[in-house]
């Protein structure tokens, strides 16, 4: 019987990048993307202040990583890809759930352990999902969302439903063997998935140049004919132009694509972590020179897009919806013990031979 695995002609050549960079115009955010993109990051920052003020307040437990000054990563490229297209990352995820639609107060709640959450409270930070808006999770093992976005791709492929999945991970899990084995698959059978690296430089606390041979990590699909290139995460109109060659490149049958994002966390690795491994100059100096929400707001501001009154009104707007998922978090119930048997076994239904 011939197999189903997706595959490729022996005489296939090695895929070729996406065409040159993107030039200028392909780098400009029309007024209104702009002023979304604005929001929809200034509703992430937000949202992750809050975050680390109720996890200081005991109102969350265990681990919590923010994903406060990535924001332009996953605003950009969520801005690249179509409804129906999948997302998948590590455990620094809220920022992916919001980017992706979901409700801050569902992923408010989960946080704290309540019913309303998306994972009804069992998840907690760093495992929570939304069929309904594609994303997968949210994994606290570092890289085994790798080969679980590998799978998605997979799973497209044999579909034919011309989907493409995006698969976050840092530079810490990029020294991940699983990451080598999904890159080998990927590319063999041709399967549509952006690995997308967010390199914030730290991993867990060592520096990369300290802990990666290759620091150029977009070349780490090398040996795999696998084509990628670093962007400048902190602009999200150069996230979102690269992005948009990428995902083009998968969805049209080319195979994998890597993207590895130069970005920056202003705070630790998680809310336990004091970053005494940086020193603060260097924080404080691209919080000045290279905040990704402030380079949207000065061009909004430059461009009179928009007045200094029309981004305060915007901010309210925003606390107000983090405040809301807040206060409806901490007024969800507790999971009902009932809680702990559910969801521990999926039941198949089928014929027994």
């Amino acid at each position: 019987m011939a197999s189903r695995t997706p595959g490729r002609s022996a005489s296939r050549k090695p895929a070729k990048k996406p065409s040159a960079k993107p030039d200028k115009a392909a780098t400009t955010l029309s007024p209104e993307a702009e002023l979304q993109a604005y929001r929809d990051m200034l509703l992430i920052r937000r949202f992750e202040e809050k975050a680390g003020q109720m996890y200081g307040m005991g109102l969350i437990g265990g681990f919590c990583h923010l994903y406060i000054g990535q924001e332009a990563v996953v605003v950009g490229m969520q801005m690249a890809i179509e409804e129906g297209d999948q997302v998948i990352t590590g455990y620094r995820d809220h920022g992916h759930m919001l980017a992706t639609g979901m409700d801050p107060k569902g992923v408010m709640a989960e946080l704290t352990g309540r019913e309303g959450g998306y994972s009804r409270g069992k998840g907690g930070s760093m495992h929570m999902f939304s069929r309904d808006k594609n994303f997968y999770g949210g994994h606290g093992i570092v890289g085994a969302q790798v080969p679980i976005g590998t799978g998605l791709a997979f799973a497209n492929r044999y579909r034919g439903n011309d989907r493409v999945c995006l698969a976050y991970f840092g530079d810490g899990a990029a020294n991940q063997g699983q990451v080598y084995e999904s890159f080998n698959m990927a590319e063999l059978w041709q399967l549509p998935v952006v690995y997308v690296i967010e390199n914030n430089q730290y991993a867990m606390g060592t520096s990369v140049a300290r802990s990666s041979a290759q620091t150029n990590l977009s070349k780490r699909g090398a040996s795999f004919n696998i084509p990628g290139e670093q962007v400048d995460g902190m602009d999200v109109r150069a996230v979102r132009a690269a992005g948009e060659a990428a995902v083009a490149f998968c969805r049209s049958g080319k195979g994998p694509y890597i993207l590895e994002m130069m970005t920056y966390r202003y705070r630790g690795h998680s809310m336990s972590d004091p970053a005494k491994y940086r020193a603060k100059e260097e924080v404080a100096r691209m919080r000045q020179e290279h905040d990704p929400i402030e380079q949207v707001r000065t061009r909004l501001l430059g461009d009179k897009q928009v007045t200094e009154d029309g981004l305060k009104e915007i901010d309210k707007e925003i606390k107000a919806i983090v405040n809301d998922a807040a206060e409806f978090a901490q007024s969800s119930p507790e999971p009902d013990p009932s809680e702990l048997w559910t969801d521990v076994l999926a039941e198949v239904c089928g014929d027994a031979d």
